[in-house]
């Protein structure tokens, strides 16, 4: 497997953190996971959006840049692949869907200073969930902060995420994940596996799971 840096992606719920965990146990790789529990204005945000969105993301953007700034520097002669739930450019996808105009284009430039500074993954896997999956697993993981997360947010994320993708041709798996169990049906977890034994061009790859 030559991908040394791989990036995990997809909607509130599509199962990024769980795939990560099976990828980086198989590959015995470093794992870098959202810490998303730290950002003390996620609760607040939910209750009210206008007035957190702003500090909000700020604090993801710096969490996230504090975690994935040492990777420019630091080898591990033990683990030379590293798997991440999350893409620095997520800051920005979030950003535009929930910020003014205004306030984004300040994000935006901030942005620009910090994302330049870090390395980029050598390939991102998409996992791409209908709204109503997300919506199953949101209710089965229980953060009470995201229960009433309305459809509308989780789709307008989704069209933001598909664009990006689209628009920048990042090299991707794009994984059909409405089925997706990838703790319980081996096959599945096997399918990605697979996957990233193959090279690829840059742009958008479809990878089907099993039944």
């Amino acid at each position: 497997m030559n991908y040394h840096f791989i990036t995990i992606e997809g909607n509130i719920g599509a199962g990024k953190t769980t795939l990560a965990h099976l990828l980086s146990k198989h590959y015995n790789a470093r794992i870098i996971l959202e810490q998303f529990a730290d950002n003390p204005f996620l609760p607040k945000f939910y209750e009210n959006p206008k007035q957190n969105a702003f500090p909000l993301e700020l604090f993801f953007m710096a969490e996230r840049y504090k975690q994935l700034k040492d990777l420019v520097h630091t080898k591990d002669l033990f683990q030379s692949i590293t798997i991440s739930d999350y893409l620095f450019t997520k800051c920005l996808l979030f950003a535009k869907v929930n910020l003014p105009e205004e306030e984004f284009l300040l994000y935006q430039r901030l942005f620009d200073i910090i994302h330049q500074q870090l390395l980029q993954p050598d390939l991102l896997i998409y996992l791409h969930k209908p709204v109503s999956n997300l919506q199953a697993n949101i209710r089965k993981r229980g953060r009470a902060y995201e229960q009433a997360i309305p459809d509308e947010y989780l789709f307008s994320i989704q069209q933001t995420y598909t664009h990006y993708i689209k628009q920048h041709n990042v090299k991707t798996l794009y994984v059909d994940a409405s089925n997706a169990d990838f703790l319980g049906n081996e096959a599945h977890l096997t399918a990605i596996i697979n996957a990233l034994e193959k090279e690829y061009e840059a742009g958008q790859h479809f990878v089907a799971l099993p039944d």
